[in-house]
């Protein structure tokens, strides 16, 4: 489980805009750059060459 207080201040690398945490998937998902970013061992992975691109119609990026 993710601290939530991590989860506050976590924010993409490449836009620096909001994450959105899905732990069905244990992943976290920036909208605007369509990017799901692994957490392993609930340790977020904030790398770009690890993050996982999504499509337009993903389920992970509706509201």
């Amino acid at each position: 489980m993710i601290d939530t207080r991590l989860l506050d201040i976590l924010a993409c690398p490449l836009c620096k805009g909001a994450l959105q945490w899905h732990k069905q998937q244990s992943v976290l998902v920036c909208r605007f750059d369509r990017l799901a970013f692994p957490v392993r061992d609930d340790i977020p992975v904030m790398l770009e060459g690890e993050a996982r691109a999504l499509a337009v119609d993903d389920p992970l990026l509706a509201r």
